[in-house]
């Protein structure tokens, strides 16, 4: 009965818009086979689940593990497959498979007025991480752009604006970028990660709920490796309306790949396109910073949970470096 609801819901948001989808299935496979037998092997993996933009099924993994489970994050609720090899293990490999349909995510039609809440209960949305600070030169910043602007729309949309203004895409950034809001501010170039957290922090310091959304791209092709399409972009809340997407990252991305500027009258259309709007193309698979995995892993708490994250015994392995962590992720239609 609950997938019966959930299936109509997923329906009439999509069909009731006209809004583009996509689906496709998702292979993950894992060989860690190549480090120290003598260690115990610890990997923990961003796990998909449906919600009302989103339809995931027949999830399956496999391989010669001792433990496999889903567990969740106990702040944000992030779900994760958890895999465990212990020590003496030769081979070490797993496969995870899932099939998504993906609608395109649109909330443009704005209440004309905005209720009152309070903010205890956006507690963790407006709260500062360990590289989003919301208060010091954020919080000069934020009050800068938003001057003037009475409801959070409008400063949410203020801050969007500023940010698609004032960033840029910088190729040579080394995965998704890591988020350091303060060195970004003095050099706003970045990748998807970067440029939402700027957004984020800017939105939280001025009062706007707000939280990134780690997922990863799917092919537009019968089959496609996906490895390194990992994105993250932004949604800011309105009380009684809900949450609404906003992808200035992928703005800048646009603006690159087309080689146009600000002043381009393209760049109108792309500003538009990615406020309140997220195309199908992709999928979520958690949010959350400053993350504390389930079961634990040894060390600090992780910048977030979008990339496969795994420990040999207390070391973390780099998750973009092919030679150290052997992973590739496959889409097919």
């Amino acid at each position: 009965m609950k997938q019966l609801l959930l299936l109509l819901i997923l329906l009439c948001t999509a069909f009731s818009a006209n809004a583009e989808s996509q689906s496709g299935r998702y292979v993950w496979d894992f060989d860690l086979s190549e480090h120290k037998s003598t260690e115990e092997i610890k990997l923990w993996i961003p796990y998909p689940v449906s919600d009302s933009y989103q339809r995931i099924e027949d999830i399956k993994w496999q391989g010669n593990f001792a433990e496999a489970a889903v567990y969740t994050e106990q702040k944000f609720g992030a779900p994760m497959l958890f895999v465990q090899w212990p020590k003496g293990s030769e081979k070490r490999h797993l496969q995870l498979s899932f099939s998504a349909f993906r609608y395109e995510q649109s909330r443009r039609d704005f209440p004309q007025s905005e209720i009152s809440f309070s903010p205890l209960e956006f507690e963790s949305y407006l709260a500062e991480t360990t590289l989003g600070p919301t208060q010091g030169a954020v919080k000069n910043l934020a009050d800068q752009i938003t001057a003037g602007k009475v409801s959070l729309l409008e400063k949410a949309r203020a801050i969007y604006d500023w940010t698609v203004d004032n960033t840029y895409r910088d190729p040579d950034t080394k995965g998704c970028g890591i988020g350091d809001v303060e060195t970004l501010l003095r050099k706003p170039g970045g990748k998807c990660v970067d440029i939402s957290s700027i957004y984020i922090a800017l939105a939280r310091a001025a009062g706007v709920p707000s939280r990134e959304i780690m997922g990863i791209r799917s092919g537009k092709k019968e089959t496609q490796d996906v490895t390194k399409w990992q994105h993250c972009w932004a949604e800011f809340y309105l009380p009684g309306y809900g949450w609404v997407p906003v992808d200035p990252a992928d703005v800048r991305k646009a603006m690159l790949k087309q080689n146009i500027s600000l002043d381009d009258p393209r760049v109108t259309k792309l500003r538009e396109d990615f406020w309140g709007r997220v195309d199908p193309y992709r999928i979520k698979l958690g949010e959350g910073r400053d993350l504390q995995l389930n079961p634990p892993q040894k060390g600090p708490a992780i910048n977030y949970l979008m990339y496969p994250f795994a420990q040999v015994g207390r070391e973390t392995l780099d998750w973009l470096d092919p030679e150290k962590f052997k992973y590739t992720i496959t889409w097919s239609q």
